[in-house]
């Protein structure tokens, strides 16, 4: 087995946090993509107008295959769109970005769309007879209409919604520091990204705040609120979400012995094992929790990468591992029975604006598609999970 190389402490509180983000209140005109601190374009990026009007051309010409309904509303009345293709027994969920800044999975969802919606391949066929694919592109509109990280909430707007919380320490999860070049003194939100909770029907108890990392969340955010909901009414449909993916961006890392950017990094670890002694406060979830499956989705993708042969799709690493974030949408839910798979591509818009935005994108599909394929014709399941701890982890620094 590979060793897997730990990360500093910047880094590590660097990459925890890309798998965080709140909901804010702003009144960011619908289809305005400008971060103000920021000079890098990324008009080529979908924006939500954009979004609502392709997605209704995809349902159109899908002939009934793809239904789009509006899921829940962003604090600033942004519509939180939820698109559903297919009629099996086996659960596909995916989101998009909870952090406003991490544009390229929204792109990767509309064209899996569009392809299973209109395709009459017999793949397509057999994917739309053996699962139900449910995406959320874009669940965080507000964020992404201001191209940020938080979404646009204030804690008074919180206070306002839940008066037990007045005179209680704001969540940790609030921003109000400068942060990936945006000023939140300004315009103040939240990393939704936190605010999930392994109880999907918990409500905000003042004595749970302010919490951190390794606490769950509260589901104070409209955000959060309607990913919760829709999970939950899958579950009641279905029994259960077999799975669960996270897309999000990074930084700029290096595959761990080389000189080579990583172009995507992978995770199916989010919270210790329920039934071991650092997971022991999860220990009522043991039943539910299913690491093996989590790991070989994660392999499928990983092969699927590397299959395209010598290109930066290869260069695909292991996310930090041996975290304790139930907060996370994906700590949450892997603690409630799915397989669990988190995406890292490289670069948010504040670095990178739209640059690699094709090979980024191409890289998010591929292993979409392999997952979603695997789950349809069972292979997935025959995967070796010990092959995950064999893909390369990721480095701070160029390998000498």
């Amino acid at each position: 087995m590979k060793k897997k190389k730990m990360v500093s402490s910047v880094a590590a509180v660097l990459l925890c946090t890309s798998l965080v983000s709140p909901s804010f209140a702003a009144n960011s005109p619908n289809g305005n993509l400008n971060n103000e601190n920021s000079e890098l374009p990324v008009s080529g990026f979908t924006n939500h107008a954009e979004m609502t009007k392709k997605l209704k051309q995809i349902e159109k010409a899908s002939q009934g295959r793809v239904s789009v309904d509006v899921a829940g509303y962003s604090h600033n009345g942004l519509e939180i769109f939820q698109a559903r293709v297919g009629e099996g027994d086996r659960v596909v969920m995916i989101e998009s970005e909870i952090h406003g800044n991490e544009k390229t999975g929204t792109e990767a969802l509309l064209n899996i769309l569009q392809y299973l919606g209109s395709s009459n391949s017999p793949e397509a066929q057999k994917i739309r007879e053996e699962i139900t694919l449910v995406v959320l592109p874009k669940m965080n509109p507000d964020a992404s209409e201001l191209n940020r990280r938080a979404n646009d909430l204030t804690w008074g707007e919180v206070v306002e919604a839940y008066p037990s919380l007045s005179g209680v320490a704001p969540a940790w999860n609030y921003y109000t520091r400068t942060l990936q070049d945006v000023d939140y003194s300004k315009r103040p939100g939240f990393d939704v990204n936190r605010d999930f909770n392994p109880d999907l029907n918990y409500t905000p108890q003042p004595e749970d705040f302010p919490g951190t990392s390794s606490d769950p969340g509260w589901y104070i955010t409209p955000e959060s609120q309607t990913v919760r909901d829709v999970y939950k009414s899958l579950k009641e449909e279905f029994g259960k979400v077999e799975v669960f993916i996270d897309l999000h961006h990074q930084g700029q890392y290096y595959v761990e012995g080389t000189d080579d950017l990583v172009t995507m990094s992978l995770s199916g670890q989010f919270v210790p094992k329920p039934n071991s002694p650092e997971g022991s406060k999860y220990a009522e979830y043991a039943d539910n929790y299913n690491y093996d499956f989590s790991r070989q989705l994660n392999v499928a993708a990983y092969n699927a990468l590397q299959s395209i042969g010598n290109s930066p799709f290869n260069n695909i690493t292991l996310y930090q591992q041996d975290l304790d974030l139930p907060g996370t949408a994906l700590g949450s839910f892997a603690l409630n029975g799915s397989g669990t798979v988190l995406f890292e591509v490289r670069g948010q818009t504040w670095t990178m604006g739209q640059k690699k935005k094709g090979q980024l994108v191409k890289a998010v599909e591929t292993g979409l598609n392999a997952i979603i394929s695997g789950v349809a014709n069972e292979s997935v399941y025959e995967l070796n999970p010990e092959e995950y701890e064999d893909i390369p982890a990721t480095s701070y620094s160029p390998g000498l």
